[in-house]
């Protein structure tokens, strides 16, 4: 079963440009690239030559008599005689490439030869980008595939592309959904919220209707995340790696989110421990949200590099790291309040990452005024607050209309509520997440 996803269309509109250069594909383990792009290959080429470094390590050889086109051709042919190489007509997909950047030296040549289209991927490139970029630059296109989104997981339920513009029109119009409509898509979203984005598991309850199975697999996939960590952190501490990325469900569970190295290592220093969030980071496992020093902009100019909270980049294998008891109160009583919020305010972060925002915050040294989430819109700061209820939205009222921010335009409130408003604070379902960089494009 394939299921349909964004970079579907990603991935046509660069075979229809003439001036296409060799791709590179980058995201996380089981985000679905290999799947996607063999799907795209075999509807589009007459001769899909893939191969996977890391299950044949022996292709690595066809860089022996050089980086030309022509001579890698030859190579891959010389091992596998069957394989078909016709002009404009056949792609190649070079899988793992992790295993072997060494090849992206020939991506140079690829893109002047012009007669083969090529696809790269890998599960861990952000950690080994910069050797990419300096052999490659100006001869290839960056993609970088993430999970599936709620939008996507609507898809694998069989609704229409229309969902999403009526959705959309209730926001623009402030007109609530109905009863009937917030339970649906409450259900569905609770559903993928404990399933996550990554399609394999989502697949696998697509097929059999049942959550079965879909615990361990999220589990395995995580161990095979530790085994990552050892095999790619080269250079670095790989047990520091480990322990950080372990720690991020007991830091979400606190009140302040605030990811604290003391709580990992009693002695910790940011210095010593920055290098290993950029390395979660680059690797597609984790999202870091920024503190900004005061909420204004420009945002990404305006934040403090020691201050953040950590999010995991699949909301999924969050649920799948809490005990044992908040597992039942979530698959049980769905209460996604579990973890005072945690659950909230990872898959809104999963959800804005995957819309294209970066991620900023703001709390006062006092900390009795946070806002979970700030972005930009135009000339305007808009804050956002997440409530695993309706909840009051106190730091909200305190930014919002006042003097003291003057380039705070509104509030945004998502809650498990409907669509309403409350003088300059605009409330809206949790589930609508992933169309809130869409309803500010369209309110300026």
């Amino acid at each position: 079963m394939y299921l349909r996803r964004k970079i579907d269309r990603v991935l046509q509109e660069w075979k229809n440009d003439p001036l296409r250069k060799p791709l590179i594909i980058k995201g996380q383990r089981q985000v679905g690239k290999t799947m996607s792009i063999r799907h795209f290959a075999d509807e589009n080429y007459e001769s899909v030559i893939y191969l996977n470094f890391v299950e044949e390590p022996l292709y690595k050889r066809i860089i022996d008599s050089g980086f030309s086109a022509q001579s890698i051709v030859s190579n891959i042919s010389r091992i596998d005689p069957a394989k078909r190489f016709p002009e404009h007509r056949t792609i190649l997909i070079f899988d793992e490439i992790q295993d072997f950047i060494e090849l992206t030296t020939a991506l140079k040549f690829f893109q002047l030869d012009g007669r083969f289209d090529v696809i790269c991927s890998g599960s861990m490139l952000g950690v080994n980008y910069r050797r990419v970029e300096s052999v490659s630059a100006g001869y290839k296109t960056d993609y970088e595939m993430r999970s599936m989104d709620f939008e996507e997981f609507l898809w694998a339920k069989g609704y229409a592309d229309e969902l999403r513009s009526d959705m959309l029109q209730h926001m623009l119009d402030q007109t609530p959904f109905t009863s009937l409509e917030m339970e649906i898509y409450r259900n569905l979203f609770i559903d993928f919220t404990i399933l996550g984005g990554l399609p394999e598991i989502v697949e696998t309850y697509i097929r059999k209707g049942t959550f079965e199975g879909t615990l361990s697999r999220q589990e395995q996939i995580v161990r095979d995340y530790r085994e990552d960590i050892m095999k790619y952190a080269q250079g670095m501490d790989k047990s520091r790696i480990v322990n950080v990325f372990d720690h991020i469900p007991i830091q979400l569970a606190k009140s302040n989110k605030k990811f604290q190295l003391t709580s990992v290592e009693s002695t910790a220093r940011f210095r010593d421990y920055r290098g290993t969030i950029e390395w979660l980071c680059d690797a597609g496992l984790i999202h870091i949200c920024h503190r900004l020093r005061v909420p204004e902009l420009p945002l990404k100019a305006n934040y403090d590099e020691s201050k953040y909270k950590v999010y995991l980049s699949d909301t999924g294998l969050l649920v799948s790291l809490l005990d044992e008891e908040s597992q039942i109160d979530l698959r049980a009583n769905q209460n996604l309040g579990v973890y005072k919020g945690a659950i909230y305010e990872n898959m809104i972060a999963e959800a804005f990452v995957k819309s294209g925002f970066d991620l900023f915050y703001y709390a006062n040294e006092t900390l009795t005024m946070e806002l979970d989430f700030l972005v930009r819109s135009g000339n305007a700061i808009i804050p956002i607050e997440v409530k695993s209820e309706d909840g009051n939205a106190k730091s909200l009222r305190q930014v919002v209309g006042s003097d003291r921010f003057p380039e705070v335009a509104y509030g945004i409130k998502l809650a498990n509520k409907n669509i309403g408003t409350t003088g300059l604070i605009r409330t809206f379902p949790y589930f609508t997440a992933f169309l809130i960089k869409e309803y500010l494009q369209k309110q300026r």
